[in-house]
């Protein structure tokens, strides 16, 4: 990601167009739903701050009011000065068009247009787990929170959470501690940060991977943006691990969300009796996969969209590549896409032939590898 200090979007057309998106996208009243009837009808944000009272009341969600308020959206969004305070802060603003947009979100239906970082997102940050819960936490969902956070992060997996107070900061700190790299979606803008509490830690997180919000600098953290936020949480992770959720959560929100984007959800089970576990008892009678410790979270995550690149130097296709030992490794990589015959692998990975049919029963159980016959085999 650009520093906007010193190369603010050298991938913008221009900076109408980028004000034009800050004034239809940062306009109250107007939300993911809203602006993806508005992008539907009118296709450009200048057409829509150009369109008539009449047309634009014809879009499903617009009344009389956002009408009216659309009509006169540079007197309700300050994009100039929006711009001044992100470069002062070195924020960037990152585009849905741009190549630094998280391409887990992009692939979102409602993928917001534009988000505010502080930090930088990697390419590494593909392989990602988000670890929600209570912000009252219990010290058994505390301990495994952070725990769990440290032992995925030491993998080289990226730790995504709200930086609200319990579970979520545990699981930031976890990540932190292992020198690892953590992602945190705000529920507000970068100039409002809730809890104030947290401000050192968010310096921390910046520091080790970004913090990052789609809404306004400005904007106060109200109740109705947090469940929001949380799609953002779940989009740009592989999985959504809830360590401690009541029956009624926000952390429970996050976990359908995630299953509606066709991410992993992931349950921390805990005791019976405790209000805490309720949420996650009930995810994991209802299919969500039980989790002990890290390892566990890295054999559920399955194959990613796309290659994604590790610290290591490695390339990974799949979560559970992480658990693979060198020799492990050295068979993977010596198997193609395509059908891939066993001598091929042999002599790609210079290991015995008894060593390469052991090692392969392990990959075949991790659903790394389909055997095709008894001398072909393929990458999952």
């Amino acid at each position: 990601m650009t520093d906007p200090a010193i190369d603010y979007h050298a991938d913008q057309a221009d900076q109408a167009d980028l004000i034009a998106w800050l004034q239809v996208t940062m306009l109250p009243g107007i939300g993911p739903r809203i602006l993806s009837e508005l992008l539907d009808r009118f296709e450009t944000p200048q057409r829509i701050l150009t369109a008539s009272n009449q047309d634009l009341l014809s879009v499903s969600g617009v009344g009389e009011k956002l009408a009216g308020r659309i009509g006169h959206a540079d007197q309700h969004v300050a994009a100039e000065a929006i711009i001044q305070w992100c470069q002062k802060q070195n924020v960037a603003i990152v585009m849905r068009s741009q190549s630094e947009y998280p391409r887990s979100l992009r692939e979102l239906p409602d993928a917001p247009p534009l988000v505010f970082v502080r930090g930088e997102v990697l390419p590494c940050d593909g392989l990602a787990v988000a670890i929600v819960g209570s912000r009252h936490a219990t010290a058994y969902g505390g301990k495994q929170a952070e725990q769990i956070a440290y032992g995925l992060a030491r993998a080289g997996v990226t730790i995504v959470s709200g930086l609200a107070r319990g579970i979520d900061s545990a699981a930031h700190q976890g990540a932190l501690n292992a020198d690892g790299r953590t992602l945190a979606v705000l529920g507000g803008g970068l100039a409002k940060f809730y809890p104030p509490e947290n401000i050192p830690l968010a310096k921390q997180i910046v520091a080790a991977g970004a913090v990052l919000s789609e809404y306004r600098p400005d904007a106060s953290p109200k109740a109705g943006m947090f469940p929001q936020r949380n799609r953002l949480i779940s989009g740009l992770s592989m999985a959504v691990l809830v360590i401690e959720a009541a029956d009624r959560s926000g952390a429970l929100i996050t976990a359908r969300l995630a299953s509606e984007q066709g991410r992993e959800v992931l349950a921390l089970p805990g005791n019976v009796n405790s209000r805490m576990s309720a949420g996650c008892l009930a995810l994991i009678r209802d299919g969500a996969i039980l989790v002990r410790h890290a390892d566990d979270v890295l054999e559920a995550l399955g194959p990613a969209v796309d290659s994604i690149p590790t610290n290591s130097g490695h390339t990974i296709r799949n979560g559970a590549e992480l658990l693979l030992n060198d020799q492990e490794r050295a068979v993977l990589e010596a198997v193609q896409t395509e059908a891939t015959s066993i001598d091929t692998v042999i002599a790609h990975s210079g290991l015995p032939v008894q060593r390469v049919l052991a090692t392969m029963s392990v990959l075949e159980s991790r659903k790394l590898v389909r055997r095709l016959s008894g001398q072909f085999v393929c990458r999952v």
